[in-house]
């Protein structure tokens, strides 16, 4: 890959050249040197600044686009030249899904001895991120995503609940949102893509997060679960992790407990696709076949 292509890769990771010059061990002018050749060669502006805030140009996103797939192509024709397959797949999940919906997947493709992964869960926002530089294969996430800056496919459809305690008066119930502000909300962590469509479903019926009578932050699933089947508050996540939670209810809310999309996602202009379909199998086949993606999504 041209060292050029490398370094303005850094530069749009850190968006400072001090901190770029620092990753490549380069001094902060060599840096500063390659992005001007790069701009001279292509005779466009990548950059611009906004006072001391570095702001990337429309050509910029374009180049960097292009450049993330170059990264992953190059990487693939190292390992067909040297006669090598990608045996260790580099996978990232949303917390939903990485703790619940893939271990079929993860079990059967262990299951030839060859095979190795690496599986990294963690929110929407940080594993674009990773696939921006170049760490990951493929994520497989329900948070929104460019759809102009990365390829996917629609994995499945899930189902997305209101969760209560068991015993709680909404359990079983189609419910209004103002029949929930006087209960404690507890949500995932900012970046979290469960979050985020909550968020968006909310603000798009006409309420906030701070329309409740208190809300409550945080990351691990295991504690909201716990914490709502104790009564402590309410959430909203996927069916599929509480599923056989005896302590758990659920009910329904017009406009905002809709199935919403699992997609998988990679860098555009890759064969990451076809590591994604040897991985996830089945589900992919059933993706293929039994279902379409809602439109608008």
């Amino acid at each position: 890959m041209d060292p050029k292509l490398h370094t303005f890769l850094t530069l749009c990771q850190t968006m400072n050249y001090r901190m770029a010059a620092e990753r490549l061990h380069l001094s902060q002018p060599a840096v500063t040197k390659q992005i001007q050749a790069l701009e001279q060669s292509l005779q466009t502006k990548l950059f611009t600044y906004d006072g001391h805030t570095l702001h990337k140009t429309e050509k910029c996103l374009l180049l960097e686009r292009y450049a993330i797939s170059q990264q992953y192509q190059f990487e693939e024709l190292q390992l067909a030249i040297s006669d090598k397959k990608r045996l260790k797949l580099r996978i990232g999940a949303t917390k939903t899904i990485g703790d619940y919906v893939l271990i079929d997947s993860i079990k059967e493709y262990l299951r030839d001895p060859s095979h190795e992964i690496s599986l990294v869960v963690d929110n929407t926002k940080h594993l674009l991120q990773m696939l921006d530089e170049n760490q990951l294969d493929f994520a497989v996430i329900e948070g929104t995503f460019s759809k102009t800056k990365y390829d996917s496919y629609l994995l499945r459809m899930e189902p997305f609940v209101g969760i209560c305690a068991k015993n709680s008066p909404l359990s079983g119930k189609q419910v209004t949102i103002e029949d929930l502000l006087k209960e404690t909300i507890i949500v995932r962590e900012e970046g979290s893509g469960t979050r985020r469509i909550f968020e968006e479903r909310l603000i798009a019926a006409g309420y906030e997060l701070s329309d409740f009578n208190r809300e409550i932050s945080i990351s691990s699933f295991v504690s909201i679960k716990a914490l709502v089947g104790s009564g402590i508050g309410i959430s909203f996540m996927y069916q599929s992790v509480v599923t056989n939670e005896s302590d758990i209810g659920t009910f329904t809310l017009d406009g905002i407990t809709e199935p919403h999309a699992f997609h998988v996602v990679y860098t555009r202009n890759t064969n990451a696709r076809n590591y994604a379909e040897q991985f996830l199998g089945k589900h992919t086949e059933y993706a293929l076949k039994s279902q379409k993606e809602p439109k608008g999504e």
